[in-house]
């Protein structure tokens, strides 16, 4: 197994990537294959995909956002059955984070992720993906060591048509345990920047912010 790193739409394994993506994610999950061009060239922006026998049968997009010391869980798929693919992906991405981490002269703070709640929406298929249902996710990411962050969640489309996506949780991973809660504006500062590239905001959106900044620390809770 491969673990390789993909920053061109010109890579013959981003075309592999990206139909993988159409697959298991539903449309306003799936940024238009063009507009990858920039994001896959920003050094901040961390895609990597799991290649096996020649094809891309994991995919794991990430950030680190030095100033903060955190990262961001984009996405990850496990695309295939009984390789090990889940473990692989992340054991390689803490040991690229830590790397990252540790050019800063400091240990990772801890990262965010969007984790699909099951229990309020069940339709999300994921292409039929067994690998990638929700429930069993759901369970393997509480597993790792992600929390959710106790206020009701919602993101701007990445289709980039003011609709907001809900039907997910915001969760973070603290790499010390002892961490119960984060502070609001910490949030507020991270998801402001994540989601500066779409300019058309929902209304759902901007008044969850709003309700953030009103606030000072934000729990932890069990997934």
């Amino acid at each position: 197994m491969e673990y390789i790193r993909v920053n061109s739409i010109e890579d013959p394994l981003f075309a592999k990537l990206h139909n993988l993506m159409k697959e298991v994610f539903p449309p306003e999950e799936v940024l238009e294959f063009d507009l990858w061009k920039e994001p896959l060239e920003d050094p901040s922006i961390r895609v990597f995909v799991a290649v096996h026998e020649g094809e891309v049968v994991g995919v794991t997009e990430y950030r680190y956002y030095s100033d903060w010391n955190i990262a961001m869980t984009d996405f990850t798929i496990v695309g295939r059955p009984g390789l090990g693919l889940g473990r692989f992906i992340a054991e390689k991405r803490m040991e690229d984070l830590s790397n990252l981490a540790q050019e800063q002269g400091v240990e990772l703070f801890g990262m965010f992720a969007e984790i699909y709640d099951p229990y309020r929406r069940g339709d999300h298929d994921f292409g039929g993906v067994q690998t990638m249902n929700p429930f069993v996710r759901r369970e393997v990411l509480s597993h790792l060591g992600y929390e959710r962050l106790d206020f009701t969640y919602v993101h701007p489309s990445w289709e980039n048509d003011g609709t907001a996506v809900e039907g997910l949780d915001l969760c973070f991973m603290p790499l010390d345990s002892s961490v119960k809660e984060l502070p609001a504006a910490q949030i507020v500062d991270f998801l402001t920047v994540y989601y500066s590239v779409l300019d058309n905001k929902p209304q759902e959106w901007l008044d969850m912010i709003n309700q953030l900044k009103n606030r000072q620390t934000v729990k932890l809770l069990p997934l």
